[in-house]
């Protein structure tokens, strides 16, 4: 009985080369190749052929890569080499790793990075409303007005979509935390200048389960076995809902 064939994208996401998302822009760039002929949207490879990207080959990596990096400010959370500030080559891990979602040039805090495709795909999912968490601080004395108006859900012109609630807390005049369920495009700083707010420093410390904690600037640490159960348990628990 002949074995069947997987469709490309997720060929790709389970070697660990990157997410089904980023298979689907190769694809269309026209950057892969299956036995010497370009690949196309939706095609089913088998074991025994040949896939390359860039025309390099695709080797499966065996070990399952799971990093928590403390993103400094001026870090862009790409893979590409024609950034010379790209996360990849910062961090030099010495295993191809990509990072699941992005933090924003001059934001800094936790991002996570993986060669699990499937991961990244379940995470990025905005259906499932993934908490993330975040320390704000802003140009001026925050009011009650201000965070009320956020929490509730701000229409975004440039996005032409509405945030969903979201919860603050005050921790001086002019910081606060934010709990956000979704990750549009400069998201909370698209909300502080809906409401006539500036923000001067952003970082992240959490997602899901996973917090930043003392995490030094510019490092990064494996996941631990249980933060890592925690997290796939409320990652499957979401996708049955």
């Amino acid at each position: 009985m002949k074995e069947e064939g997987i469709r490309i994208n997720k060929y790709l996401s389970e070697a660990g080369y990157c997410s089904r998302r980023e298979a689907d822009r190769l694809l269309e760039a026209g950057r892969i190749t299956v036995d010497g002929v370009k690949a196309v949207m939706g095609e089913k490879v088998f074991p025994d052929q040949e896939i390359k990207v860039d025309g390099k080959p695709v080797i499966k990596e065996e070990e399952d890569i799971l990093i928590a990096f403390h993103k400094p400010r001026g870090i862009v959370c790409t893979t590409s080499k024609k950034d010379k500030n790209n996360i990849v080559d910062y961090i030099n891990y010495g295993k191809r790793i990509y990072p699941i979602g992005r933090l924003d040039k001059e934001s800094e805090g936790l991002i996570l990075l993986t060669n699990q495709g499937e991961l990244v795909d379940k995470i990025l999912r905005g259906s499932n409303y993934h908490e993330k968490e975040y320390i704000v601080t802003v140009n001026k004395k925050i009011t009650k007005e201000m965070v009320d108006t956020m929490q509730k859900g701000i229409y975004l012109e440039e996005l032409e979509r509405t945030t969903r609630p979201c919860k603050i807390t005050v921790l001086d005049e002019k910081t606060f935390k934010i709990i956000l369920t979704q990750g549009l495009n400069r998201q909370i700083r698209r909300m502080c200048e809906a409401v006539g707010y500036k923000v001067s420093r952003l970082k992240r410390i959490r997602i899901m389960n996973i917090e930043l904690g003392r995490l030094r600037v510019g490092t990064y640490r494996k996941i631990t076995p249980m933060e890592k159960k925690i997290l796939e348990s409320n990652l499957n628990s979401r996708s049955e809902e």
